[in-house]
């Protein structure tokens, strides 16, 4: 039975690090979560690190350009792992093959710029899906168009035996107030239909290992028992830390606030019934992260 409390600062003490999602949690697709950003400051001034592990199929370089145009804070976190790169290393070390198919809009582009941390990186050629070796999903062209509309090019695809390789496992998120499906939709009915999609973000280990990867460079050698995950998704950031075996904050004001209808804090009654439905068993839960 998750435990509902009312601060970050109620539990922060017992852990060393933060694994903090962000969309839902630090910011609103929109701009920063001002509580949020305050409770990480108080938490690293207490000398706590924080990794900010984020579904964004962005390269790190690119999520820290978009959180200070949404005014968050730089000294609420100490390092970004996203599953953007998270897959680039995997594309880079020929996971799809070399030539690929693209599924993305313009500013996605960047999943091709080279990583660091892989050595004898492949080359890597967009070519049409014909001719393709694998793909490279970064999200819909256009996040408020159905996931079925890709399911021609998904049928050849299939046929023709390619991988998926999936940036962002996050299904939906909302834009301020807009929902808008994510790369996780169209990998979810490629895998439906009979392809194989291969996932880099939450609650798949890969983005958990270039979590633990940046929070050693900074010289913090943490046991999983002083790691918490904090976020919004019960089947990504909940379930991810479920299958790491480190304790979670659910912060249930974000994707589930309807169901759970939580304002300042969920009722809990509603809650109960909703991670019952969800198989979910965060150790904590708060509405907003604060």
């Amino acid at each position: 039975m998750t435990q509902i409390i009312s601060a970050l600062s109620e539990i922060s003490a017992r852990y060393d690090a933060l694994f903090v999602d962000l969309w839902g949690c630090v910011h609103n697709g929109v701009q920063a979560i001002p509580s949020a950003v305050a409770a990480l400051q108080d938490y690293r001034k207490q000398g706590g690190k924080v990794i900010l592990v984020t579904n964004s199929p962005r390269p790190r370089a690119n999520v820290e350009i978009q959180l200070e145009t949404f005014g968050v804070a730089r000294d609420c976190w100490d390092d970004i792992a996203s599953s953007g790169d998270s897959a680039r290393s995997a594309l880079f070390r020929g996971t799809v093959g070399s030539k690929v198919y693209f599924i993305g809009q313009p500013h996605d582009q960047a999943i091709f710029d080279p990583i660091e941390i892989v050595q004898d990186p492949i080359e890597v050629t967009q070519v049409p899906l014909d001719q393709a070796e694998g793909i490279v999903c970064m999200g819909p062209v256009d996040p408020q168009a159905d996931p079925d509309v890709m399911r021609p090019q998904f049928l050849l695809a299939k046929q023709m035996g390619l991988k998926l390789l999936c940036a962002n496992p996050d299904l939906i998120v909302d834009r301020g107030d807009v929902r808008e499906w994510c790369a996780g939709a169209l990998a979810q009915l490629y895998t439906e239909m009979g392809g194989e999609s291969l996932y880099f973000g939450k609650p798949h280990p890969p983005i958990y290992d270039l979590a633990r990867r940046r929070l050693f460079a900074l010289g913090a050698d943490v046991p999983d028992a002083s790691i918490l995950a904090i976020g919004d998704g019960v089947l990504t950031d909940v379930a991810g830390a479920m299958g790491e075996d480190i304790d979670s904050l659910f912060i249930s004001g974000g994707l589930a606030a309807a169901e759970t209808k939580t304002t300042h804090q969920p009722d809990s009654e509603l809650l109960t019934a909703y991670l019952e439905a969800e198989k979910s068993n965060p150790t904590f839960t708060i509405g907003h992260l604060r």
